[in-house]
């Protein structure tokens, strides 16, 4: 079962399908707006892990289903960089008869996430196109938050310069953001897909002492040294994999391929 009520297993149900062998299923009647919206309806009130082992307990006791899988997406500033904008997405597998809970992530730069008040319509279109309007969605909202108005889902023009007079003649004010839905997203569709594919590598790698599946990276560990001054950087220098059965563990170093890092990536040479 793929716990979603945002075709999200367009890209996550050929990925498990091909690599698994298991049959992919949906239930419309499930909704997975009631652990947490992006447009605030419903705030997301647990941590990420608490909220996909929710989604997919939900899916397992609303259907007969042996398997479930479900996804969530953050949107935030770079750990390292404030003004950057990412996407993080995380997928949870859940195995109840074999006991088995895998989690993988994606961490991704690649987003359009955005969001201001507009006091025009051509103010409006300029904003649309720098976030991928048509192909990605938009909401309209009169205010950010403690919003009396909303309309998401806005994929033409048409509509969005209808939404926008509407809201502006009834309320005056218009904020305009991306919908960050997966349909209405095909950039974050994308890191979903990301994500599986690295959810089912990790399902397929088992530990080498017990056998048991999802043996993959814990943590990391950054240090990486500058190929000029030798100090250490923010790369990773090694990755610790852990067994989530018998707590076996192997660290990896120098993952990336590279023993030392380039200078332009050190605070030391380039502050």
């Amino acid at each position: 079962m793929i716990a979603t009520m945002h075709q999200k297993e367009q890209v996550i149900a050929p990925i498990l399908a091909s690599k698994l062998g298991v049959n992919c299923i949906v239930d419309k009647t499930i909704n997975t707006d009631l652990f947490g919206t992006f447009s605030g309806e419903k705030e997301r009130l647990n941590s990420v892990l608490d909220t996909l082992r929710a989604k997919c307990k939900h899916a397992l006791k609303a259907t007969n289903a042996e398997l479930a899988i479900a996804s969530e997406g953050s949107f935030g500033s770079h750990p390292n960089s404030f003004f950057t904008s990412v996407n993080e997405e995380f997928l949870m597998f859940i195995d109840p008869k074999n006991k088995l809970e895998i989690v993988e992530k994606v961490l991704s730069l690649e987003t359009n996430l955005n969001g201001a008040y507009i006091t025009s319509e051509n103010e409006l279109l300029e904003f649309a196109f720098r976030c991928k309007f048509p192909s990605h969605g938009l909401i309209i909202k009169d205010h950010e938050k403690n919003y009396q108005f909303i309309q998401k889902g806005i994929c033409s023009k048409k509509d969005l310069l209808k939404q926008y007079r509407k809201c502006m003649v009834t309320y005056g004010f218009v904020y305009v953001e991306t919908d960050m839905r997966a349909m209405y997203n095909p950039t974050r569709m994308t890191i979903i897909q990301r994500a599986t594919q690295k959810l089912v590598d990790k399902i397929t790698t088992s530990c080498t002492v017990c056998g048991t599946p999802g043996f993959g990276i814990v943590d990391v560990v950054e240090g990486l040294p500058c190929e000029y001054c030798n100090a250490p950087t923010k790369s990773i220098l090694y990755q610790i994999y852990q067994c989530s059965s018998c707590s076996h563990t192997k660290k990896m170093i120098y993952p990336s391929g590279n023993f030392f890092e380039d200078p332009m990536y050190c605070d030391t040479c380039n502050p």
